[in-house]
């Protein structure tokens, strides 16, 4: 596939805004500051430095930097902070960079960002600017990964947990395993069909976080998402399901089925959904859409 893409060189000095939440995950880029000034390469990045200080701040921030012709955005924080960014970004010439400090980072674990903050920040020095898909459900964006069903109860539940991290995550989970699968009727490409699921993921990038890769076989330029229906199974096979996920094979569980589709609209009785993590409530249907290259990325070079 066709990707347009620029390699970002030392004559391409871009005017950046690092967007930093101080609170997410463990708050460990409290202190980055004085490693962007140490590690950043001043000879293509000329910056200035902003922390969030409530929800949608982010989201505010990268307007303002939008309206000012800011080249890039850096969100340094979890996949909240980075969907405020990118959906603000979504159809702008100005391009999003991650530097992932949150309790999962799929957005950017799918980019293969380093995982420690020191390495992210060095990596920003050699990059690539692609274009990628974004997507919206009801007119509302998301980058990521969004569902309904049991993902969205658990989003729901963490959203109000104190303690933050993936093992709060996982704790959450293991103790909610008695949700019951409803039933969704949902149209998409001339087919309509009721079906029962445990949970329906729309999935424009690969995983949740952490390497749970729950949409192996999605790829976040190619003008489809990946919907994936998750049939409610015996308890006893979770440990199995789980491994699947950890291991990439997901689309080869029985319980599994991958729809790709420019769009789908799914009817509930519970219209209610989590982008990329966040909780929305809808009407119904629920139309979930792809808008194809819309999002400027600054990735690293290998991918």
């Amino acid at each position: 596939m066709n990707v347009k893409a620029q390699n970002v060189t030392a004559k391409e000095q871009l005017k950046t805004k690092f967007i930093i939440n101080p609170i997410a995950g463990t708050g460990k880029q409290k202190d980055i500051s004085r490693n962007i000034e140490r590690l950043i390469d001043k000879e293509k990045f000329s910056y200035d430095i902003i922390f969030t200080d409530s929800p949608n701040h982010a989201t505010k921030i990268t307007q303002d930097a939008i309206h000012n012709n800011y080249d890039l955005v850096i969100a340094v924080g979890g996949d909240g902070t980075v969907s405020e960014c990118a959906t603000a970004l979504i159809g702008s010439e100005t391009a999003l960079a991650v530097i992932p400090c949150g309790s999962g980072n799929g957005f950017a674990y799918h980019f293969k960002v380093k995982r420690k903050i020191n390495d992210a920040l060095q990596e920003l020095n050699n990059n690539t600017i692609k274009y990628i898909d974004s997507c919206e459900a009801n007119n509302i964006p998301f980058v990521n990964v969004s569902g309904i069903g049991f993902d969205a109860h658990i989003a729901s539940l963490f959203a109000s947990t104190k303690k933050r991290g993936f093992f709060s995550y996982i704790k959450l989970t293991l103790q909610e395993l008695s949700y019951q699968a409803q039933e969704y009727t949902i149209e998409y490409s001339n087919t309509r069909e009721t079906l029962h699921a445990f949970a329906i993921v729309f999935a424009n990038a690969t995983q949740y976080g952490n390497n749970a890769e729950i949409a192996p076989n999605a790829k976040v330029d190619d003008g489809l998402i990946d919907f994936i229906i998750i049939r409610k199974f015996p308890n006893w096979k979770i440990p199995l399901f789980a491994l699947d996920v950890l291991r990439g094979r997901t689309h080869l569980n029985k319980n599994v089925r991958v729809i790709k589709s420019k769009e789908m609209r799914i009817y509930t009785k519970q219209p209610f959904a989590h982008l990329d993590g966040e909780i929305k409530h809808f009407n119904n249907p629920i139309h979930v859409k792809i808008s194809s290259k819309k999002l400027k990325i600054l990735m690293p070079n290998e991918i």
